[in-house]
């Protein structure tokens, strides 16, 4: 067993059993939540570097961590997990999942979605500070000059 989600409120605790679930209300998915606020397909968990991590599936009700309303969020042991409003206890031993060492660093989600594939990958044409061809005072619209991009 790779760890277990506690229903906050009381229930049976869901014990995760492999190391990637798909949690839903479709009887093909590894844990079946029967509410009708739980999309076919929800979230899907999975353990990176011995810590699980949750994945919404673009649900129409989300999936929160600790209250704060996610996309891709790291599980920490004890944090709260809600999926649409059935919130759980996430309980399990990192070192137990082959952790080694503190939790891996997250990159802020957002920070990374506001940018452009290509800035992302460090591969944006022109730089901030690189000089630009086409002078907006000086030049009329419409009109190409051929200038050297040392000036």
């Amino acid at each position: 067993m790779f760890g277990e989600l506690i229903p906050i409120g009381g229930g049976d605790p869901i014990p995760l059993l492999k190391n990637t679930l798909l949690i839903g209300r479709r009887e093909t998915c590894d844990i079946v939540l029967r509410f009708a606020n739980v999309s076919g397909n929800h979230c899907q968990l999975t353990v990176e570097g011995g810590y699980w991590f949750a994945q919404d599936l673009n649900s129409r009700n989300g999936v929160k961590v600790d209250g704060v309303k996610v996309m891709r969020k790291r599980l920490d042991p004890g944090c709260t997990f809600a999926i649409a409003k059935h919130k759980y206890e996430v309980r399990y031993i990192p070192a137990e999942l082959g952790a080694v060492g503190p939790p891996p660093d997250e990159e802020d989600f957002e920070q990374v979605m506001g940018r452009s594939l290509l800035d992302s990958a460090g591969l944006s044409r022109r730089q901030a500070n690189a000089p630009r061809r086409y002078d907006v005072n000086k030049d009329s619209p419409g009109q190409m000059k051929k200038k050297p991009l040392d000036d």
